[in-house]
């Protein structure tokens, strides 16, 4: 079994079984603020479980590069995670479908400018990879006393090229 994973363009179909893709629609839903904003509506689906709250943190992740080694991917049991690019530049997102409580192969996804991703609770998936400094997002996930986080390590790591 070959152990490189080869990136794919992030599309809202593709990603559709392990979350939404945040990006602006072809048309607004709605002019707002007297004609001079268009609001894109509801982009995604956030779910915090019972116990939970929405928390907005700021994250400065460190920039990886290609290719990049795959070992360890997590998943938060309780509630949804986005990541919203406060740049330009695209990042890389890995994600895997869950096989009888464990990772399966994963995927790994490269954005566009601009558009940002909210993984589906319980999703696997890797740590945040930007590929250029300064590695800025806002993140918006559940905020609560109860644990929210499983990391599985891959020995060995996965190969994620371009």
């Amino acid at each position: 079994m070959s152990r490189e994973i080869r990136a794919e363009p992030l599309t809202a179909e593709a990603f559709a079984p392990f979350g939404d893709v945040l990006e602006l629609r072809d048309a607004p839903d709605k002019m707002i603020n007297a004609g001079l904003c268009g609001r894109h509506h509801d982009l995604a689906a956030l779910d915090f479980g019972p116990e939970g709250r929405a928390g907005i943190s700021l994250f400065d992740a460190q920039p990886r590069s290609f290719p990049y080694e795959l070992t360890l991917l997590e998943r938060h049991p309780e509630g949804s995670q986005a990541f919203v690019p406060l740049t330009e530049h695209p990042f890389l997102v890995i994600v895997a479908p869950d096989v009888e409580g464990k990772p399966g192969t994963p995927r790994a996804f490269l954005t566009t400018p601009h558009q940002g991703i909210n993984f589906h609770r319980g999703t696997w998936h890797g740590v945040l990879t930007p590929l250029h400094a300064p590695g800025l997002f806002a993140v918006v996930d559940r905020i609560g006393a109860t644990p929210n986080l499983e990391e599985i390590f891959l020995d060995p790591p996965y190969i994620v090229v371009p």
